[in-house]
């Protein structure tokens, strides 16, 4: 750029920063802006070279490049390593009430178009893949689970409340805010109901026109893994005549899919006799014994290094091994060892659907543990597909740390 040309977008840059709405300012170190200007809605600490004003965790702010551009309007929170989550990269807009709701109509609106029918229970708000940052909604039946975890979403919880009580009419809301999220952000637990009757027993929903019996309350994660509607259609596929094992099978969705795709004889394991319980209810509620597909209380570690039985099918979908960064290295051992076992359980020939949702392993490495665990076992495996979360989740393409779900459908080579 020559001398005329930069003194031209000074000049811009200046008229477009006293134009900017008086939110306090961080100033990002030189050649710490070029992410954030490709939309990645994460700043971390280190990339604030100065702070203008005095911003609370959790106030709006807008970041400037070092340059003097206005880039973004975003949460600010100095507490957390991700000092900055953006909002908008309009920096001439009002962060209002009209503005949250504009947001949450268009996660709405994206829903009523890709839920399929007969369905209850799903994802209404993925964080910041609904440019939401910090807030999970899920839905089931007439209530919803809320969970909020960041300082800026917490400043206006009372305004996103109120815009989902008005659209929705839930007759139940309940919160689960809690975990080490909300204590990086320097947030106390919350747990409870907020809004309506508080349910003394277990919800019924439905997926794809089967019933399921969740536990908002008391269940993992908001009650029901959500994020796996697609992946049980695709093992109803996979079903017919076949012998399959649904490891972590928590409520037994898996397993009722498979039961549906015709398959011979569905074994669910799970190390929680009360997840049990639910899985043999799914079971007979949508018309499938549990004498022929039983349900068994084990730990799925040894369930899998004793098993004599061999399947034509196995579904892996265990809890996240590695919730920080320092458990990777003692994650992907588990991850390794337990896919190990599980090939070793298959028939020649036979399919794996193994997943992980931790965030801190990604596809790359996900599939590089798996195919570890293959060659231990002196197999050779063919990749039929990459598996992930449904439409419900959606994922802010420039952020690739939201690909949580991340799974492998395998066939192992007779």
């Amino acid at each position: 750029m020559g001398a005329g040309g930069f003194i031209q977008h000074k000049r811009q840059s200046d008229a477009i920063y006293r134009m900017a709405p008086k939110y306090p300012n961080i100033f990002l170190k030189a050649g710490r802006d070029y992410a954030l200007i490709k939309g990645h809605p994460w700043v971390f600490s280190g990339a604030v070279g100065k702070v203008e004003g005095k911003p609370s965790p959790g106030d709006i702010v807008t970041a400037v490049s070092s340059s003097g551009v206005p880039i973004g309007l975003g949460f600010y929170n100095p507490l957390t390593d991700i000092a900055f989550r953006l909002l908008a990269p309009d920096t001439m807009r009002t962060i209002d009430a009209a503005f949250w709701e504009k947001r949450l109509q268009a996660a709405m609106e994206l829903r009523s178009r890709i839920i399929p029918p007969q369905t209850t229970a799903y994802r209404l708000v993925n964080a910041e893949g609904d440019l939401l940052p910090g807030l999970i909604v899920d839905r089931y039946g007439d209530g919803l689970v809320i969970t909020i975890g960041t300082a800026g979403m917490e400043k206006i919880r009372a305004t996103i409340l109120e815009i989902l009580i008005r659209h929705l009419s839930p007759s139940w809301i309940y919160e689960r805010s809690d975990g080490r999220s909300r204590r990086v952000e320097g947030l106390e637990d919350r747990i409870g109901f907020i809004h309506g009757k508080e349910i003394l027993t277990d919800v019924t929903v439905l997926e794809n026109g089967f019933t399921f019996t969740v536990d908002p309350v008391q269940g993992q994660k908001t009650g029901f893994f959500l994020d796996q509607r697609v992946n049980r259609e695709r093992i109803r596929t996979l079903g017919q005549g076949a012998t399959v094992l649904n490891c972590f099978a928590y409520t037994g969705a898996f397993s009722v899919y498979a039961a549906s795709g015709g398959a011979g004889r569905v074994v669910s394991v799970d190390i929680s006799e009360g997840a049990n319980e639910i899985a043999r209810k799914n079971l007979l509620q949508n018309g499938f014994s549990p004498e022929e597909h039983p349900v068994v209380k084990a730990d799925v570690f040894s369930f899998l290094r004793d098993a004599q039985e061999r399947f034509d099918l196995i579904v892996l979908d265990p809890p996240a091994f590695a919730k920080s960064k320092k458990e990777v290295p003692r994650a992907t051992r588990g991850y390794k060892d337990i896919n190990l076992q599980a090939v070793r359980c298959l028939k020649d020939g036979g399919l794996l659907a193994t997943f992980s949702c931790s965030n801190h392993i990604d596809a790359a490495l996900f599939a590089k543990i798996v195919q570890g665990a293959v060659s231990d076992a002196g197999k050779t495996a063919q990749l039929l597909q990459a598996l992930g979360p449904g439409p419900d989740h959606p994922v802010n393409l420039a952020h690739p740390e939201g690909h949580y779900l991340k799974g492998c459908l395998l066939r192992i080579a007779p």
